[in-house]
């Protein structure tokens, strides 16, 4: 793994995106944007390799491969790169114990 890899104690799988490629990927992926508040989210790359870049560390790219993973902290501003064939999901994190708090099931924020 790439030592990002841990979710906190006390959170559970909420929600699994569909798994992108270099032509599904959404483009908002693709610029700036975080995690909601309160969620933990977990890039997994299951084919290829992607770049993934915290926007306060783009000196530090962090190359996930095939069957690594990255997690992401809640409101940390990233985005991810391509530069070949690659296929990742997006998994979710939400507290065990937390009521929706009115995020209405959107985990990911776009930044303008």
């Amino acid at each position: 793994m790439t030592g990002h890899d841990r979710i906190p104690e006390g959170f559970t799988l909420a929600r699994t995106t569909d798994v992108f490629d270099n032509d599904t990927v959404p483009a908002g992926l693709l610029r700036a944007h975080r995690v909601a508040d309160g969620v933990w989210g977990r890039l997994v790359v299951h084919n290829g390799q992607v770049r993934f870049v915290f926007e306060d560390r783009p000196d530090e790219p962090i190359a996930v491969s095939a069957g690594d993973a990255v997690v992401i902290p809640p409101a940390w501003p990233h985005h991810v790169e391509l530069d070949g064939p690659a296929r990742f999901a997006v998994e979710f994190y939400r507290a065990d114990t937390a009521a929706d708090g009115g995020s209405d099931g959107i985990e990911s924020t776009g930044l303008a």
